[in-house]
């Protein structure tokens, strides 16, 4: 990865030597920098920051101005943020959102600009890209049931879990992660009895603790940002001692150093995500310390937010060197160099994309664990490759299951 950025940066360094006149290209970054998951949401800029950093803001002589816009979690607010950028900043190009439902919405709002080429930040909905997919919205870093494959198996046959109690917040991408761990879990032999859902910005979770079922064996919690911290915090306080099994976004580095009296439930708490703050390999070392470089007051390895924003900066990148930054015919060939493009990910992996534009990803089990100085960390399983948006299951059977939802699927 960090050879491929240099020779980017070389091509570009070169280029803007004879073509000192060339138009700049603008790119909007949308991300939640208001409220739950505002710390997610700023160290996503972080991410596509770095990838930009890499390259010195030029590719192929034409600088690359970022236009960062917030949004708070909302659909609305999301398509409002792209609005703005398109509408009076006059970008080229969006990065993001950050959230589930958001995504679902950018890639309805892309349909109406065909000009303009969208680039999925961290939104993880499965039917994003799965069902009613856009010609110009592309997502690099796939959805939250693959994020969890390998998860279920793993509670199922190696924890000795039976049964297990769902806790996860209202929308669509806890749907997409409770879906890739129980399409898993079930067909193990797994129950799910209860899910409890909430509302994005709950405080008071009692009434949730208390109703857990005192004969499962585990709990999954699918909850980001506050919401996270609040009902772990909670659930120690009420004396809780069910095993956690942690979506993608729960044991998430931007939790995992958050402060409270639930570390001792997440230590060994099993997970599925696609960014694993502690892996070993060569790739991944060389991007934690940039990030930590670059930033030396963020996290201690970069988030899953950083990682996704990271990739979707790194396809723009590449996708823009291929077409010399030929944004002509409604960007018809930077879609072409999008759709084809296959390049080395921080996690060693090769990310490439789907017919749906989708990315194929890979995946790792993980274990939160102590570090030497105290504090939490993830650590690999089992690592899962080339996970497709069908999680290895036949395509036509996958998609009569229907939408995600709050009861789909079930096995009660």
């Amino acid at each position: 990865m960090k050879k491929l950025k240099l020779a980017v940066s070389a091509l570009a360094l070169a280029a803007s030597a004879g073509m000192a006149s060339a138009e700049d290209i603008k790119i909007g970054l949308i991300s939640i920098l208001e409220g739950n998951f505002a710390v997610s949401g700023s160290d996503a800029i972080k991410g596509a920051e770095l990838a930009f950093n890499e390259v010195d803001n030029m590719v192929d002589g034409h600088t690359i101005e970022l236009i960062s816009v917030s949004s708070d979690g909302s659909p609305d607010t999301a398509v409002n943020a792209a609005r703005k950028l398109i509408e009076q900043d006059g970008v080229d190009i969006i990065i993001g959102p950050l959230s589930g439902s958001e995504g679902i919405a950018l890639r309805d709002l892309s349909k109406s600009y065909s000009g303009i080429t969208f680039i999925n930040g961290s939104s993880a909905a499965q039917d994003t890209t799965l069902r009613e997919s856009s010609e110009n919205f592309f997502r690099f870093g796939g959805d939250g049931a693959q994020w969890m494959v390998g998860v279920g198996d793993y509670a199922f046959d190696e924890l000795g879990y039976k049964s297990v109690a769902i806790v996860a917040e209202d929308y669509s991408f806890p749907y997409t992660q409770v879906l890739g761990f129980m399409s898993e879990f079930c067909s193990a032999g797994g129950t799910v009895p209860e899910k409890f859902w909430t509302p994005i910005g709950n405080k008071d979770y009692s009434s949730i603790v208390y109703a857990i079922p005192q004969d499962v064996d585990a709990i999954f919690v699918a909850l980001g940002g506050a919401d996270a911290v609040n009902f772990l915090t909670q659930y120690a306080q009420a004396g809780g001692d069910k095993p956690i099994i942690g979506s993608s976004v729960t044991i998430d580095q931007s939790i995992l150093e958050s402060k409270g009296p639930f570390r001792d439930l997440l230590i060994g708490a099993p997970a599925g995500t696609p960014t694993v703050g502690d892996y070993d390999d060569e790739e991944w070392q060389a991007f934690v310390a940039d990030y930590a470089q670059t930033f030396p007051d963020a996290f201690s390895t970069p988030t899953i937010f950083a990682h996704h924003y990271y990739l979707a900066a790194t396809a723009a990148i590449l996708a823009l060197d291929e077409v010399d930054g030929e944004l002509s015919n409604d960007q018809a060939a930077l879609r072409e160099a999008l759709t084809n493009l296959s390049f080395k990910t921080p996690s060693g992996g090769t990310m490439r994309l789907d017919e749906n534009r989708n990315g194929i990803v890979d995946n790792f089990v993980t274990e939160v664990y102590e570090r030497e100085d105290g504090t939490l960390g993830n650590r690999v399983v089992k690592v899962i490759r080339d996970v497709n948006q069908t999680l290895g299951q036949d395509a036509e059977t996958f998609m009569a299951a229907g939408p995600v939802s709050r009861d789909n699927p079930s096995c009660p």
